[in-house]
């Protein structure tokens, strides 16, 4: 009998262990809220620095990380090697919040990354493993220091729906500085606006006795968006913050260890925050969240935030072996100069694809809005709003899969494609992952002008 080829179905529909039958025992077993398994129909079988072998028999160009938390790319040599020199030592998987060898190497290898003034007295609280946690400390601690209940967060922050919205309680948006979709590039057009309106909400509510117990940023709005903020809307924000008493968090879930092209996203404004979210890749791969907050008043009393997965210890081992490479080779510096490669690349493609609308990011955390170019800037020089466009975008994320390119897709609308490659990404690479989007973009278009019939045929 003739071996099946990898990755297909040996037996009835569903019931083998290829590919076909693990997606469709998956669909059949998993509800509908998945995310990345609904529009990424591939099994990953082996992966490497950024490719990834699927049960299809295909290799790809991975661009999504693990949503991030694979800063140094898949089965990272020194990430595998303080992982296996943990199990040979037999030392304790996991321990609640005891002190343990590990944990102070990553404590102290952490805190030599944070800037002296913040790391000098500062303190750590690790929760719970899932990002959201993380935020959900920080408020915590913000309203035991002020006896304040209320969390104002920015429009469309990563943590402030979903499972944490719960735990966080009533959240009062705050505007976020972003550009209009038919203006790209522009970063920096709503910061007055943003900051005015974020005084004039803090000012009512001071009247009304009313302040937050904090107010939580991202320096680069992740979920989905991908949107820089600008560094002097930072800075403006800092100063409200110190101006109300008010405990300014930030939120380096996604942005932290490099991703950006600094350590952490906050340090390009040289604002120094109250507390900062760690999360994601902290942990190297594996699951860690954490608070690092200014230590000169520890609010909390005994047992104040508990909870049973707190001592990863391979997760902290990781995380320590993660920050070391980053900061031995640099890759804070590596990411700023390819991001800045990617970035200029993706705008030159813009310029022959009207499909493409804004172009934006900070080192290697970008985001490419796709739109109806029937809209937007037209041939007797009028100009209309872009309008987004989901299909379109569904579309060209599809046809990088055909490609072997594996990227996210997010968005308000779903309409922006998303780049987090790992810091790892060589110049060779960038160049594929140019060319494949391209080639997607440029089906995508292609697809979008034929004939209804043409297709179907």
């Amino acid at each position: 009998m003739t071996a099946a080829p990898t990755g297909t179905d040996t037996v009835g529909a569903g019931t083998g262990t290829g590919s076909a039958g693990i997606l469709m025992r998956q669909a059949r077993r998993e509800p509908a809220a998945r995310i990345h398994a609904r529009s990424l129909p591939i099994v990953p079988v082996r992966a490497r620095g950024m490719t990834v072998d699927g049960a299809d028999g295909r290799r790809y160009l991975d661009c999504l990380s693990g949503a991030g938390t694979l800063v140094l790319g898949h089965s990272h040599p020194v990430v595998l090697e303080a992982i296996r020199a943990v199990l040979d030592a037999e030392a304790p998987l996991h321990v609640p919040d005891l002190a343990t060898p590990i944990k102070d190497r990553f404590v102290e290898t952490l805190f030599d990354t944070l800037p002296p003034e913040f790391a000098r007295d500062a303190r750590i609280l690790f929760c719970g493993p899932a990002e959201a946690e993380g935020v959900v400390a920080a408020i915590s601690l913000a309203r035991s220091a002020t006896g304040r209940q209320g969390v104002w967060m920015t429009a469309g922050a990563c943590h402030s729906a979903g499972p944490a919205a719960g735990a966080l309680g009533a959240v009062t948006r705050l505007p976020y500085p972003r550009a209009p979709r038919s203006a790209p590039d522009a970063g920096d057009e709503n910061r007055p606006h943003a900051a005015r309106r974020a005084e004039e909400l803090l000012a009512d509510a001071a009247e009304r006795a009313a302040l937050p117990a904090a107010i939580v940023l991202e320096a680069v709005r992740g979920d989905g968006e991908v949107v820089p903020a600008p560094e002097s809307w930072l800075r403006e924000m800092r100063c409200i913050a110190d101006r109300h008493g008010i405990p300014l968090v930030a939120d380096e879930t996604q942005t932290g260890l490099a991703r950006t092209g600094a350590f952490w996203a906050v340090e390009h404004s040289g604002i120094l925050p109250d507390a900062v979210v760690i999360s994601k890749a902290a942990g190297g791969s594996l699951p860690l969240a954490a608070v690092v907050y200014r230590g000169d008043a520890d609010p909390w009393a005994p047992g104040a935030h508990a909870g049973a997965f707190r001592g990863n210890q391979l997760a902290m081992a990781a995380g320590t072996a993660t920050i070391a490479h980053i900061r031995e080779n640099r890759l804070d510096e590596h990411a700023a100069r390819i991001g800045a490669l990617l970035l200029e690349g993706l705008r030159h493609l813009r310029a022959d694809h009207g499909m493409l609308g804004d172009v934006r990011g900070r080192g290697l955390m970008i985001g490419i809005e796709i739109v109806d170019p029937d809209t937007g800037p037209q041939p007797d020089g009028a100009r209309s709003p872009a309008a987004p466009a989901p299909a379109l975008a569904s579309a060209v994320r599809a046809e990088a899969l055909d490609r072997g390119l594996i990227v996210g897709l997010g968005g308000r609308h779903g309409t922006v494609i998303r780049l987090l490659p790992p810091l790892t990404i060589t110049e060779e690479q960038a160049e594929a992952v140019l060319a494949r989007l391209s080639d997607a973009v440029a089906a995508a278009g292609r697809r979008r002008t034929k004939p209804v019939d043409a297709q179907e045929s």
